[in-house]
């Protein structure tokens, strides 16, 4: 994981909730950590990461940040699909024995 998305899981989950997170960020990040991502209709898509399903909602409105309830909610479906910054660390770890 690049430095950037390491640092942006980071602040997904730091408190108090930082509502300055971009939602193209947040696209790219769920991409990296492996999660399949389907556009529905409206603002909504399906979410599939590590054998979790959940519907994220963009940003309305011409907003491009998230707010508080929307990186509570992306916290939440990042958490049950085993991505938090302390279970990436441990994966980093094993991956840097591995080598």
């Amino acid at each position: 994981m690049s430095h950037k998305h390491q640092n942006l899981l980071e602040t997904i989950f730091r408190d108090p909730i930082n509502t300055n997170i971009h939602w193209r960020e947040v696209e790219s990040l769920m991409v990296h950590v492996g999660a399949t991502v389907e556009n529905l209709s409206g603002a909504r898509m399906r979410v599939k990461l590590n054998g979790y399903e959940d519907m994220l909602h963009r940003p309305h409105h011409g907003s491009s940040t998230l707010g508080r309830q929307d990186v509570k909610h992306l916290r939440e479906v990042l958490a049950r699909g085993r991505v938090t910054p302390s279970l990436y660390a441990e994966m980093l770890k094993g991956t840097a024995k591995a080598k």
